[in-house]
């Protein structure tokens, strides 16, 4: 139903991509994600900072790490400074830390927007402009993509004027969030605004990202707005096994997955062992997945206690422990595919003094722009 979608040289087969997540798509979780798919597909590290990577910082470092399956290793960067936009790609491309570069315009953020980075930025089309140009040179071989919103509100938006320079530097594809910076993760995603992408930009692929939370919702996103591709992230928390749907549906077959709680719990405890193998000790896995817990057991009957007691768990024995406690053979839960994640919207976009003047006119933003956080 879709032509096959290419980054690069890479064939993505069937066309779904795993949105980079600030602290959730770290290499276990892209492992687990990768699992239900049988490899297919395409999943993105969670954001990296240029300023960061450039100078070696350790827990950069350490996020960059592929597992030895990962094929193609995609990194998505965070930068406002087209110099050192440029250093960070030229600095992956010769050292072979990854086969894709995504770049990501789409953080809403507010200690992002302030600085004038993330879903900000592109309201300054020549330094939007300049950080591709830089990106795509110093990338050589390697495929740069991008990640946009529509803009920064709806009196301000750029997502139009972003994917015709992104096609003029060379940019090999383009994710389009249907929402402005002002929505956050709030009301509706505009699927709209990815078919007027697609016709604005047909040379390069479009891909479609913004309410999936079924495998139905993805096909319906590609037929109705003619996207080459969908890119998943709050749909996919606490339900990896939505990849092992969305690659049954692209390919024609519904057989979905609707997991018992067993096999959920189980996946819980291999989650958080992957992640304690990851950072080399099983008590900062086990800790670093307790954000995971509430999205794992979204509409099972679980009390409010012993969801809590979950939550604080420290060990892979205490969380095992706890969850064999449960009614394991409950079956899915009926209102357990719907949203998840973040939904608050309607927030002010902070901005740098000014920012809004001119379009074009790109003093005011400055490395300090540089700063961790969400994928957007």
């Amino acid at each position: 139903m879709t032509h096959p979608l290419s980054i690069g040289p890479h064939a993505v087969v069937p066309p779904v991509v795993l949105a980079p997540m600030a602290g959730i798509t770290n290499a276990p979780f892209r492992t687990l994600c990768r699992e239900f798919s049988g490899g297919k597909g395409l999943f993105v590290s969670e954001m990296i900072t240029t300023r960061a990577l450039v100078e070696r910082n350790e827990k950069t470092m350490q996020l960059i790490r592929f597992d030895a399956s990962e094929r193609p290793r995609s990194i998505q960067l965070y930068g406002v400074d087209p110099a050192t936009v440029g250093k960070a790609v030229r600095m992956i491309a010769e050292e072979d830390l990854a086969d894709h570069i995504d770049l990501n315009f789409g953080c809403p953020v507010p200690k992002v927007t302030r600085k004038g980075g993330g879903s900000a930025l592109p309201y300054k089309r020549n330094l939007l402009r300049a950080i591709l140009r830089e990106a795509v040179s110093g990338a050589g071989d390697l495929p740069v993509t991008m990640k946009m919103r529509k803009g920064i509100d709806d009196d301000h938006i750029t997502y139009l004027d972003a994917g015709r320079i992104a096609v003029e530097e060379g940019v090999t594809a383009i994710a389009l969030h249907g929402r402005t910076a002002a929505q956050h993760y709030g009301g509706t995603a505009d699927w709209d605004a990815i078919a007027r992408l697609k016709e604005h930009v047909p040379e390069i692929p479009v891909l479609g990202n913004g309410d999936i939370w079924s495998a139905g919702d993805a096909l319906r996103m590609v037929r109705e707005t003619g996207c080459d591709g969908v890119v998943v992230g709050r749909g996919c928390l606490g339900r990896p096994w939505l990849f092992a749907d969305l690659v049954a549906a692209f390919e024609g077959r519904t057989s979905f997955a609707r997991p018992a709680l067993r096999e959920v719990a189980d996946v819980m405890v291999r989650h958080a062992t992957l992640l304690g193998e990851w950072t080399g000790d099983e008590s900062k896995g086990v800790v670093d997945f307790r954000k995971h817990v509430a999205w794992y057991l979204k509409g099972f009957a679980v009390g409010s206690e012993m969801r809590k007691r979950l939550a604080i768990t420290s060990s892979l024995a205490e969380l095992r422990a706890g969850l064999d406690e449960l009614d394991l053979d409950q079956p899915w839960p009926a209102g357990a595919d719907g949203p998840r994640g973040r939904t608050s919207g309607n927030n002010r976009v902070v901005l740098p003094d000014g920012w809004l003047k001119d379009p074009y006119d790109c003093a005011g933003v400055g490395e300090d722009a540089e700063l961790d956080a969400s994928g957007g």
